[in-house]
């Protein structure tokens, strides 16, 4: 039987934070941090590997959640500071020439016009690479950094989406694929019969149109989101051609594409032309025991000072977890923000204390040894779901990349499970290869 090959790609969260900035092995300086340098690198080992692409995160405010103070936030560095990911697309499309390059905008705050142009721009700089990873914000000092009091209803921000994505599509179809013929002979640069308004009016959103430039070589550029609740699954169906899940367990892992593809066929869709792509996160070593060793460090981390991932889930919740006692039982508790990942995250234990320590952003724990035995466990686990990859998630370090790029996934390769040349120009072309 022929092996089932999957997709890759790099998750990587887009703060100072991440880089490991007071730890060995990061490989930067902090006072340098803003350059691209250790940015464009990554690009530069991840297409070596022959990743579909590297998605950069983002968002939108500097958390206060914690204790009622930006000051445990600002100290860690933990979602803060951050730049904005779309100066580095041009960079990173220099350096590179397959891999895919996936910025974030937020739907809530982003004006369509301005979205659909820039983004079918950095899809014709980079001869269509580029794709859009659409989040409808969940905090509620970024909307207060846009002029609202409070930031608009959970379920109100995905029907803004939803429009948000169902305009950008049209102004990408306003433009004819061959509308540029740029004729010597008749002096003619655009065709104008190949160039119209969409003259689009919604509830939330209105646009005249048509783009004032060319459609995107991709047509339309590879779309990505990444909510796990009703709403987002639902928003994900109709529109996204990638979708991102961050499990723990392939039962979960399974059942989570199951009901993906179950949506998107309802939706009128192919359930393969919608890809799940699973967060993972492994810890590597040149020993099973060496890399088991790491684990069991990081978890003596989490456990001496759960204050982290309680301040990083208060800034995706909006909830101030410094209220509540480390070891009593936990009541149900509701948020106008990620409220996907409030249920998963409640879900770690019976108090906070042990919901911090053993709250996992991703498929983790089974991940742990040398390389032959975590791609063991990737193949295990993709023939068990079923497809369609993995996001990988980890510190931006040389060293860690260096690990997964040049250490994991040749194992996958070696088995067949991975690409080991780019078969297209395109992302989108590349991603849907199989």
């Amino acid at each position: 039987m022929a092996v089932r090959q999957f997709h890759l790609g790099w998750f990587l969260g887009n703060s100072f934070g991440v880089h490991g900035w007071n730890q060995p092995w990061s490989g930067v300086d902090a006072r340098d941090l803003a350059q691209p340098d250790l940015h464009v690198d990554l690009a530069k080992a991840l297409e070596r590997a022959c990743f579909d692409c590297l998605l950069l995160e983002d968002s939108l405010f500097v958390p206060d959640n914690y204790g009622g103070s930006m000051d445990f936030y600002l100290r860690r560095a933990l979602r803060a500071p951050k730049n904005d990911p779309l100066p580095l697309v041009p960079l990173i499309a220099q350096a590179t020439k397959h891999l895919g390059i996936v910025p974030t905008i937020s739907t809530s705050f982003y004006p369509p016009y301005l979205l659909a142009r820039l983004i079918a721009t950095l899809d014709l700089m980079s001869k269509g690479r580029v794709g859009c990873n659409f989040v409808t914000s969940t905090a509620e000092r970024a909307a207060q950094n846009f002029g609202l009091d409070a930031h608009l209803e959970h379920d109100l921000r995905y029907e803004m989406a939803d429009e948000f994505v169902d305009l950008v599509t049209k102004l990408w179809s306003s433009w004819d694929a061959d509308a540029v013929v740029a004729d010597r002979e008749t002096g003619m640069f655009v065709d104008p019969a190949k160039v119209r308004p969409i003259d689009f009016k919604g509830r939330f959103f209105s646009s005249r149109g048509p783009l004032n430039t060319a459609q995107p070589p991709q047509g339309r550029p590879v779309l990505v989101q990444a909510g796990g609740s009703p709403q987002g699954k639902a928003f994900a169906a109709r529109h996204m051609d990638i979708v991102i899940a961050a499990l723990g367990t392939v039962a979960e892992m399974k059942a989570f594409r199951d009901d993906m593809r179950s949506r998107v066929a309802a939706a009128g869709r192919d359930p393969d032309s919608c890809k799940v792509l699973f967060v993972v996160s492994p810890t590597l070593g040149e020993t099973n025991d060496e890399a088991e060793d790491r684990a069991a460090r990081r978890q003596a981390q989490r456990e001496a000072s759960p204050e982290i991932a309680l301040a990083m889930m208060g800034s995706l919740t909006d909830i101030d977890f410094s209220t509540f006692d480390l070891d009593a039982p936990l009541a149900n508790l509701t948020t106008n923000g990620q409220q996907g990942t409030l249920k998963r995250f409640m879900a770690q234990g019976r108090t906070l204390r042990e919901v911090a320590a053993n709250y996992r952003f991703g498929f983790e724990d089974a991940v742990v040894g040398t390389v032959e035995r975590v791609a063991d466990v990737m193949a295990e686990t993709m023939e068990q779901v079923g497809g369609d990859g993995f996001m990988f998630n980890g510190p931006l370090s040389r060293r860690y990349v260096a690990d997964v790029t040049d250490g994991l996934v040749p194992a996958l390769q070696k088995r067949g499970l991975v690409r080991t040349a780019y078969a297209h120009a395109h992302f989108r072309d590349n991603l849907f290869a199989f």
